[in-house]
């Protein structure tokens, strides 16, 4: 399952991945990603929960790309990461040097806690 939401107030687009990620599910989720990046301005923070997620298709790589390339475009200023196990890294950083060429800074956490202390929230 894949959730996406957005907190105008906060500045914040939150992402969460829950047990098995397939790459349709992901592409589905694009246009909702669309709209709700309308609803923030450039120097938003991203967070990126993976804490939940059990598994994820390798095929969803390209829609994971193709998500930072936008958030890349819209003028993401943070990136926080939530990956508590090192072994579910999907490859964050690798796909990071491919799609995000300004480099915005970018955190990871072990837990969910810790990346809203990181985020001020």
């Amino acid at each position: 399952m894949f959730l996406a939401t957005v907190n105008p107030s906060k500045q914040l687009l939150y992402l969460s991945f829950i047990q098995h990620v397939g790459a349709k599910e992901l592409e589905r989720g694009h246009a909702d990603i669309v709209k709700l990046l309308a609803e923030l301005p450039s120097g938003f923070r991203l967070l990126t929960d993976l804490s939940r997620l059990e598994s994820m298709d390798l095929a969803c790589a390209v829609e994971i790309g193709r998500e930072m390339e936008l958030f890349e475009q819209k003028g993401v200023g943070l990136v926080v990461r939530v990956i508590p196990d090192s072994a579910k890294d999907i490859g964050m950083n690798l796909l990071s040097i491919f799609h995000y060429h300004r480099h915005p800074r970018t955190v990871t956490c072990k837990s969910l806690t810790e990346a809203a202390e990181r985020l001020s929230l």
